[in-house]
């Protein structure tokens, strides 16, 4: 166990995420009925959990999937409600416990195509590509595209910078323009009330439904990104450490458990949040414990007031986040680029996903590997 610093390096290497997680955040707040004040503290406190077990900087993050599904029905007007999304987190968390200790994941890694898994980010990105275009970023007309456009100069400034990292600044500009045009400081009441926790209500369909919609088709996402991946990425960062599949798994499960239970949103490892950690300089557990503390002061700060700061701040600049966000994991499709067969499973079931509502990642999971099944079987027999 490498015992965690709390130095300049691991307070760069703090910021190296919330690019990814706070627009996710705040637009899940705004698309459910969850508790704002309790969503950043039990996800603080999972940061926390994680940076004190693995003592490296293992940030943890929304379920992507789950997100992107969460926050599209809410802009079509149908939302899924809190309980079925917090279901949803309890399912996934005890699959991945299950195959863990039952040695099922392994299989699982082998018997889902890596070219459909990359069709589901493929769909994943352009979902939260069309999020971020077409309703965050028109939503305050002519201002909103002025700060998008600053917001995107500054990203594309500081690209890659492990000094000066951009998404802060883009945060304080739209915290900035928060308090000049919507924001009124009057209406916060500061530490004036207290998280709900706990509170979830389960039932055999509002489980039914959470597996359906939202655990199953995260669940190839995972596989790849949230463990696979993270295992690679922990080797690649840091080959003294032993950090196996299982392990992520276990954490992984253990965590929604907590969350599910506790009123907190789903989560999971990332490979990407370890190394935007890692890429500003975190390597330890400190990073990921000092992200983590600033999640929970911001809850206990704001209590019921995080729903007003929420509604209040701009959502061109989550746009714009999100934009960057979702070209980066489209990005991954050049893994199979190289494969034309690949290829076309890869965007067919990207299509899939991004063009079905509510069900399009499973059916783009169902239609993907069916695809590949039917494809190997022509190739074995000519």
């Amino acid at each position: 166990m490498t015992r965690p610093r709390f130095d300049r390096h691991e307070l760069a290497g703090a910021f190296g995420d919330i690019g990814t997680d706070l627009p996710l955040i705040v637009a899940l707040i705004g698309a459910t009925d969850l508790n704002g004040a309790t969503v950043l503290i039990v996800f603080g406190a999972l940061q926390i959990l994680t940076g004190i077990v693995y003592g490296l900087p293992m940030p943890m993050q929304p379920l992507k999937a789950m997100a992107a599904t969460m926050i599209a029905a809410s802009a079509a007007g149908t939302p899924i409600s809190g309980d079925v999304y917090r279901s949803g987190g309890l399912a996934i968390g005890v699959i991945m416990l299950v195959l863990s200790l039952s040695g099922g994941l392994n299989w699982l890694t082998r018997a889902i195509p890596s070219c459909v898994v990359r069709g589901i980010q493929f769909g994943l990105g352009l979902t939260l590509a069309t999020l971020a275009t077409g309703t965050y970023l028109p939503k305050l007309g002519g201002e909103g595209y002025v700060l998008a456009v600053l917001c995107a100069a500054v990203i594309i400034a500081l690209w890659g910078n492990r000094c000066v990292p951009a998404a802060p600044i883009v945060i304080l500009l739209g915290l900035g323009y928060a308090l000049w045009r919507t924001l009124d400081l009057g209406e916060l009441a500061l530490f004036q009330s207290a998280p709900e926790f706990g509170g979830l209500t389960l039932s055999r369909e509002r489980l039914w439904e959470g597996l359906l919609l939202l655990a199953l088709p995260q669940l190839p996402l995972s596989l790849s990104n949230a463990v696979i991946a993270t295992e690679h990425t922990v080797k690649d960062f840091f080959p003294e450490k032993r950090v196996t599949a299982n392990q992520i798994g276990v954490t992984y499960g253990i965590t929604n458990v907590i969350a599910a239970f506790a009123g907190g949103i789903p989560v999971c490892h990332g490979c990407g949040g370890l190394a935007g950690h890692y890429a500003f300089g975190a390597r330890t557990g400190g990073s990921v414990m000092i992200y983590g503390s600033l999640y929970m002061l911001l809850g206990l700060v704001l209590g019921e007031s995080v729903e007003t700061f929420v509604a209040a701040f701009p959502l061109p600049v989550l746009g714009v986040m999100l934009l960057f966000e979702s070209v980066a994991i489209m990005r991954l499709l050049r893994h199979v680029a190289g494969d034309q067969k690949e290829l076309t499973i890869a965007l067919l079931v990207g299509a899939v996903a991004a063009g079905i509502p509510k069900y399009g990642f499973l059916v783009g999971l169902i239609v993907g590997v069916l695809v590949w099944i039917a494809w190997r079987r022509t190739s074995l027999a000519t």
